[in-house]
């Protein structure tokens, strides 16, 4: 039977055959859960025993404090996995939740079974450790980005660090973002409102122009940045 598109295009199995995702899938004894918009996959405090990777829907990893104050760290889409670093250290409490953005289908592997020598001269095992090195140093970077997007003090420089980051790295200065305006709200940790108030500013003064997750940086936009 045909492996399911979501999984050969995963960079969680990148350069493995199909034989070979067969094989790792039942190494790591994989099991299915769907999740209802709103559910916790994941629990922040707790500990994770398998990665998770999300085969349909998709999910956000977020910081909710004590008072309520929630923070989107990232947006997990099909093929794209979480606490991978976690499952391997199941110890380690988790530090944030993973909910569901809708009907999401999640697929749990037991990457902690990599450590077993029954496994360790699977062809598949040097590729997945690989892959899930790549991503895991790939999250890095985004939490980074993120650190350097929030840092600026006003809520126009964050946007504008955050919008700039993304025309770079998509090449272009006509994008859309993954997120609606709560989420852009919560990952730059602003106000919902003041960020949409900041966005109709920028829109008037011809820097940005927007419509829901789609925007277009001016000519202007770039001269700011500049200045």
């Amino acid at each position: 039977m045909p492996l399911h598109p979501v999984l050969k295009r995963s960079l969680l199995f990148r350069g493995m055959t199909d034989e070979e995702i067969i094989s790792c899938l039942r190494g790591l004894e994989t099991k299915e859960a769907v999740y209802d918009k709103g559910a916790v996959i994941l629990a922040s405090g707790g500990t994770a025993q398998r990665m998770g990777l999300v085969f349909q829907g998709s999910a956000t990893v977020e910081i909710t404090d004590v008072w309520g104050n929630r923070t989107a760290l990232s947006r997990v889409e099909p093929g794209q996995f979480f606490a991978e670093t976690y499952a391997f250290l199941p110890d380690e409490p988790v530090p944030a939740d993973v909910i569901a953005n809708e009907r999401t289908r999640i697929l749990f592997l037991r990457v902690g079974a990599i450590r077993e020598p029954r496994h360790a001269n699977e062809a598949w095992m040097t590729k997945l450790v690989t892959n899930i090195l790549a991503y895991t140093m790939q999250n890095n970077i985004a939490l980074s980005g993120r650190v350097l997007h929030t840092a600026p003090k006003t809520i126009r420089a964050r946007v504008e660090a955050y919008l700039n980051s993304v025309a770079v790295k998509k090449r272009s200065r006509t994008f859309e973002i993954p997120f609606d305006r709560q989420g852009l709200a919560d990952y730059l940790n602003v106000d919902r409102s003041a960020l949409s108030k900041e966005l109709s500013r920028m829109q008037a003064e011809g820097l940005i122009e927007t419509k829901k997750n789609r925007f277009v940086l001016n000519e202007a936009a770039e001269k700011t940045d500049r200045d």
